[in-house]
């Protein structure tokens, strides 16, 4: 059977913390007591890499030494230790009561590691439990603008944070010069986190960046994220697919105009079109899906900035969006819901069966 454990926070400011084991696989548990305002010392054989925040003390090599040694601090971190020290320092910190704990070991092989997270659409509830964990064993972590940023200091603590967050039109950090970054991170032996809004693989330029570490020899893994396409809408109470009334969506980047064929072929499908990056390209949008066949009374939604305390939902229709988006003056980032599913968000549960049905009927007679 496990062993019952019971996680507790302590505060550390100020405290003498005792790390034991190599400075590299201690980097990441070093890096954090150092933020957490900790006096850090570290025991060790060797110290391949100096840190100025850190003092180094002597390895201890007989059970005098080790009591002397936790004497002077207020707790003992063991991270990598010969099992035939751990005993020792075990029986040191009972007798000098003091606390004693282990953490895991950095990784210390090169290249390193890179992991793709996906942050989800802004709001921190919304950060899986494993981007948790990636973020907590990060050594650097390169971050978007649109991901949840507000307690990246706490979810990483200790790791160097880079932001190479993208406004509209305008790229600080290439595309290109991010992927390099990672590479070069990585082949230096660190553990890299790219932190990105929604989902990595959905807009998220993530496969380019998979690519670019595989293609060097640097190990990538990706933690999916909930994306934007998906949880915007339902914070709006639109779910993108409704039994009798939608039972698939369509999700697309409104970065760049629809060709035309694209159009038709989107009015065809049916169900409900989810545009992410798309109030610029809003007016070609819905006069192409008119062109192609869409009822001028189609619902769609203009929601702005999904999870924020300015979230904002517009509601009109494709014969009269361009105008409304226009008086209210929608801006990215946005999310945009096409479909019958929109009534939904206009209605309570007394009248969401009649809509319901009449939508259902719409449905069939297109």
């Amino acid at each position: 059977m496990p062993t019952p454990s019971l996680d507790i926070s302590l505060n550390v400011s100020g405290r003498r913390v005792l790390v034991l084991g190599g400075s590299r696989p201690a980097r990441r548990v070093i890096a954090r007591y150092v933020a957490a305002g900790a006096v850090v010392y570290l025991a060790a054989d060797t110290f391949e890499v100096p840190n100025p925040q850190v003092r180094p003390v002597a390895w201890p090599h007989s059970p005098a030494l080790w009591r002397d040694l936790v004497s002077a601090v207020d707790l003992v971190v063991v991270v990598d230790v010969p099992a035939e020290a751990q005993p020792l320092v075990a029986a040191a910190c009972a007798e000098r009561s003091v606390w004693l704990t282990r953490e895991a070991a950095a990784p210390v092989s090169r290249p390193g590691h890179v992991t793709l997270v996906g942050g989800g659409p802004g709001d921190d509830d919304l950060l899986t439990v494993a981007a948790l964990t990636a973020l907590r064993g990060a050594d650097i972590v390169y971050y978007d603008r649109l991901g949840p940023r507000a307690l990246i200091d706490e979810w990483a603590p200790g790791a160097e944070l880079v932001n190479v967050g993208k406004l509209p039109g305008h790229h600080a950090v290439p595309q290109v010069e991010i992927e390099r970054m990672l590479v070069a991170s990585a082949l230096s032996g660190l553990t890299v986190v790219r932190l990105k809004g929604g989902d990595p693989f959905v807009f998220g330029r993530g496969g380019e960046e998979m690519a670019a570490c595989r293609a060097a020899g640097v190990p990538v893994t990706v933690i999916s994220g909930v994306t934007s396409a998906i949880a915007v809408p339902a914070l709006a109470g639109i779910p993108v697919t409704h039994r009798d009334v939608s039972r698939l969506f369509t999700v697309l980047s409104g970065h760049v105009p629809l060709s035309e064929d694209e159009l038709a072929h989107l009015v065809g499908l049916g169900g409900t079109i989810v545009v992410l990056m798309g109030v610029g390209t809003l007016p070609h949008l819905a006069s192409g899906l008119a062109r192609h066949g869409m009822r001028a009374d189609m619902p769609i939604a203009i929601i702005e900035r999904g999870f924020s305390t300015q979230q904002r939902t517009t509601v009109a229709d494709i014969d009269t969006v361009v105008r409304v988006a226009g008086e209210v003056g929608a801006r990215s980032p946005a999310v945009l819901v096409i479909g019958e599913v929109v009534r939904l968000a206009q209605c309570d549960d007394a009248a969401a069966v009649a809509v319901l049905a009449n939508a259902a009927t719409l449905s069939g007679q297109r």
